[in-house]
């Protein structure tokens, strides 16, 4: 009795065949799945039901979340674009503030363009009509000159005939009087050059207020694109607003730079021709005052002679 219970106790116990196929076709599937999780206290089974709900679950959460998040993928339009944008079309993507902004630039150029062609020294003193006014002069051939200051368009031709004009007009004139038509009419010539040149001053400072005024509709947008409930859009909106910003920015900057430029230097070269024809017209003033004395050869004299 002792041995045969000694050997039924080291013998192993061995469960029914009924018990061992139903616990081995149980862990077939899930026994990698729960051993780890399984205590000594529980049955292996109810982790077993516990582990497939889980795993339920896992799958209808995914399959409930891809058309959502496939839905969001395709409505994310593309942070990177297809192609780079011309300039032109970042120009017209930069608000309705560039409209006058590209008007200012185009003015500005035709401004610069006339004033190229007018602001110069064959416009205002020729060395051509000097020398000849001044051999017209020494003659004395006052009507000579009078025609000749018709035919000319230069500041200095308009001068010498105002001049003429009055001294025809008024024979008892002193040269003093002849002197105060001069200076009126080269004060008149030097104050319609001065007001020509500002024009580029008044361009140079609108067009950085009108980059400015770009600059905040282009942060309002951005900011208005923050609060947007857009999703993950908003921020290429954000985007876009602020490069609207800083277009109008570099717009605004872009053309008054360079008109302040333009209008320093036309305005020192209207200086110079101005102090020319300063100078022009002493130099007329001064052949006048010489031939001023001689009463026979004045122009009213000439005329009566003709």
């Amino acid at each position: 009795m002792v041995g045969t219970d000694r050997g039924d106790s080291a013998r192993p116990a061995v469960a029914p065949y009924h018990m061992v196929s139903c616990n081995s076709a149980k862990r077939s599937v899930f026994d990698l799945l729960v051993r780890p999780f399984a205590s000594g206290n529980c049955p292996a089974y109810h982790y077993e039901i516990s582990c497939m709900k889980i795993w339920v679950l896992l799958f209808g959460a995914l399959a409930s979340a891809s058309p959502v998040l496939a839905q969001e993928v395709t409505a994310t339009p593309p942070l990177v674009p297809e192609r780079s944008q011309t300039v032109l079309e970042t120009l017209f993507k930069a608000g309705p503030v560039m409209i006058p902004m590209v008007l200012l630039s185009i003015f500005f150029v035709m401004l610069v363009v006339v004033y190229l062609m007018t602001i110069r020294r064959g416009a205002v003193v020729s060395s051509g009509y000097m020398a000849t006014a001044d051999a017209l002069l020494r003659k004395r051939d006052y009507l000579g000159l009078l025609a000749v200051s018709n035919r000319h368009g230069e500041a200095i031709a308009r001068v010498v005939q105002k001049m003429l004009d009055f001294t025809t007009k008024n024979p008892q004139a002193d040269l003093q009087q002849v002197r105060e038509i001069a200076e009126t009419e080269g004060t008149r010539v030097a104050a319609s050059l001065n007001n020509r040149v500002i024009y580029l001053a008044d361009i140079g400072m609108i067009a950085p207020l009108l980059g400015l005024l770009g600059t905040v509709f282009g942060i309002i947008h951005s900011f208005g694109a923050l609060g947007a409930d857009i999703g993950s859009a908003r921020y290429v909106a954000l985007s876009r607003g602020i490069s609207e910003a800083l277009v109008n920015t570099a717009a605004g900057l872009a053309i008054g730079i360079p008109a302040m430029v333009f209008y320093a230097f036309f305005r020192g070269r209207a200086q110079k021709l101005i102090s020319e024809l300063e100078a022009a017209s002493t130099h007329v003033l001064a052949l006048l005052s010489l031939q001023y004395g001689r009463p026979q050869r004045t122009p009213v004299l000439i005329e009566e002679e003709l």
